[in-house]
């Protein structure tokens, strides 16, 4: 059996995410890709992955890893505001693109790679970093058993997350921060991320209260918003909504197939406790389908700590009445490496994509209504 063709990969931002969740996955996943160029900022950032991770070409201009010609895959892990500048790049190139969640921060900068996408040459495609949604766990037992309540009546969506570096510190990856940047990059950054606040709140003064919470649904919400809508649907209605940072609320309606409506409680904040209280659950009449990565504590998704299992945890009545707990793991397989084999089957074999540009400006789409509630418009 012959082995699988080698996809040349361009990394494009060379910090926490990808030396903590992408780089290690993909040093173990070297069969299916080979990192051909990496790029960052920061010079001693680049220079010490290069070497940690073996990666020929190096270089702080991230257009030279768009041009390489052994890349045929662009990995854009730089902050939000430089999203879209580099996958239309990208694009344009003809060269596929995995961007992380979120894809950007304002509906017309996601619509600006839409049309990229659909012009791009040679069927470049692009493919949004949502690990979640390609936990083992979730796509098997957790949708398997939800699908077997025949009516939701309430459904709550939590992601409380402690101090990150705690997590990060613990996870073995051993990231460096380098603080080098070029001058100037801090006030290009800041102008880029006004722009699009602008765009996220059209003819309004852009106060600080809605740029800490545009930048907060665009970190932990991007996680939990699209989770959510690919297990409940697109929500009817934004209700009410409780913005009082670093704790952000919101209250949905949906619609179940019947016609019947019910409603669904989106929690999240960072606080200092270090617990990753993190869990999606589904109540219906007489079951109630939890998503969670511990069977003794409310956590699921644990961000940097690769291995951990997710389990599924079903409560209900059995036959005589008592409550009986039901609890399943689908795989110890994480869900980055479960999400890169899946990105590989895209680009390699021409998969069809789940997680599509299109299926990231919902999760715009939905912050527009929660921004639209919470300002009374």
């Amino acid at each position: 059996m012959s082995s699988p063709r080698r996809l040349g990969l361009g990394i494009i931002g060379a910090g926490e995410v990808f030396q903590v969740c992408h780089g290690p996955c993909l040093l173990l996943l070297s069969h299916l890709f080979k990192i051909e160029s990496i790029c960052d900022l920061s010079l001693k950032t680049v220079e010490h992955c290069a070497t940690k991770f073996n990666v020929p070409h190096k270089t702080t201009t991230p257009q030279a890893v768009i041009d390489n010609p052994n890349v045929e895959a662009v990995f854009i892990l730089t902050s939000d505001e430089s999203h879209a500048p580099l996958a239309i790049s990208s694009l344009n190139a003809g060269k596929h693109v995995f961007v992380e969640k979120p894809v950007s921060l304002s509906l017309a900068s996601i619509q600006s790679i839409i049309d990229a996408e659909e012009n791009a040459p040679g069927g470049a495609r692009v493919f949004v970093g949502y690990m979640r949604r390609y936990a083992p766990s979730f796509l098997q037992a957790f949708k398997r058993e939800i699908a077997t309540i025949p009516k939701i009546l309430y459904a709550r969506v939590r992601d409380f997350s402690g101090p990150n570096a705690q997590f990060v510190n613990q996870s073995g990856t051993f990231q460096v921060k380098n603080t080098d940047y070029p001058a100037g990059a801090a006030e290009e950054r800041n102008a880029r991320l006004e722009a699009l606040y602008a765009e996220a709140f059209p003819n309004q003064d852009i106060t600080d209260e809605k740029r800490k919470f545009c930048r907060f649904l665009g970190s932990l919400g991007s996680h939990d918003i699209s989770l959510m809508r690919e297990v409940l649907g697109f929500p009817e209605k934004v209700v009410g909504v409780s913005a009082h940072d670093p704790f952000y609320s919101a209250i949905m309606t949906f619609r179940n197939q019947d016609g019947s409506t019910y409603s669904t409680t989106y929690e999240s904040g960072i606080d200092g406790v270090p617990v990753f209280d993190a869990h999606v659950t589904v109540y219906g009449a007489n079951k109630r389908v939890t998503i969670k990565a511990c069977v003794f504590l409310p956590m699921t998704f644990p961000p940097y700590v690769k291995g951990l299992p997710i389990y599924v945890e079903v409560e209900e009545p059995n036959e005589h009445g008592e409550i009986q707990r039901r609890t399943m793991l689908s795989s110890y397989e994480d869900a980055y490496t479960a999400e890169l084999q899946e990105m590989y089957e895209v680009f390699v074999n021409g998969k069809a994509i789940k997680s599509t540009v299109q299926d990231a400006k919902k999760d715009l789409e939905i912050y527009d209504m929660m921004y639209r509630c919470w300002s009374g418009n």
